[in-house]
């Protein structure tokens, strides 16, 4: 049989860990549950690890200064776990970096829903990469390389995108000109694992836009969405 990925749990909750640890074995995934920031560099150095459950309530560094930590290391998926319940917290949490985000308390069911949801994506984002590993686009002097997972600027600089960011730029090239809603960037983003009324996109947007400088890339379309504005060529 195929092997489990191996889930990081980041939580000072004993009992918590103890039994998100044991759901998750149960069905078939192999668990590091750990307590604090410290523990998770020291496990991320040590193990294979696929995801991590971030708790944002930590002693020492909090989950939102874990959660930006790792995403400038690279594109690990990240799912939040937060006691928060404002709108505002969630969004900060994803403009941190975050795939994902749960508020507790939250059902099992659902957590492992959003696992197996965000691990499919990554897989899916591999396997396209893995088809077309010479595939590359150029827009403003920018290049974009969807098998490296890279952007460079005009100045050849690599730009660190988060892994939705990436995702949504990809969106972007693939359709220069063409004005897409919130919703078709949802479905070509995420595709099934969109969820009704995801702010994401929102954000991710917003963060994007900032990357790539002052110039106005992506327009806004009063009351149509949203378009990438320069002419796409092959990279």
């Amino acid at each position: 049989m195929p092997e489990m990925p191996q889930i990081l749990l980041v939580d000072d909750d004993a009992e918590i860990r103890q039994l998100i640890t044991a759901y998750l074995q149960m069905h078939g995934y192999e668990v590091v549950a750990v307590g604090d920031g410290r523990a998770m560099r020291s496990a991320l150095g040590e193990q294979d690890v696929a995801l991590v459950l971030l708790d944002v309530m930590l002693p020492g560094d909090d989950g939102l200064t874990l959660c930006r930590e790792l995403r400038d290391l690279g594109n690990l998926p990240i799912i939040l776990l937060t006691a928060l319940s404002e709108e505002s917290d969630r969004v900060v949490g994803l403009e941190m970096g975050a795939d994902d985000y749960l508020t507790k308390p939250f059902s099992q069911r659902e957590l492992l829903a959003r696992i197996r949801a965000v691990l499919r994506r990554s897989q899916d984002q591999l396997a396209v990469h893995r088809v077309a590993l010479d595939e590359a686009y150029g827009f403003a002097g920018w290049v974009l390389a969807p098998a490296k997972r890279e952007l460079r600027n005009p100045q050849g600089v690599v730009v660190s995108l988060t892994g939705g960011e990436f995702d949504l730029l990809v969106a972007f090239v693939r359709h220069p000109g063409r004005v897409m809603n919130r919703d078709q960037l949802l479905e070509l983003t995420k595709g099934r694992n969109a969820q009704p009324f995801d702010r994401s996109i929102d954000v991710q947007l917003s963060r994007l836009r900032k990357k790539l400088g002052p110039t106005e890339l992506i327009k806004t379309v009063r009351g149509g969405g949203y378009l990438l504005s320069v002419e796409v060529t092959d990279g």
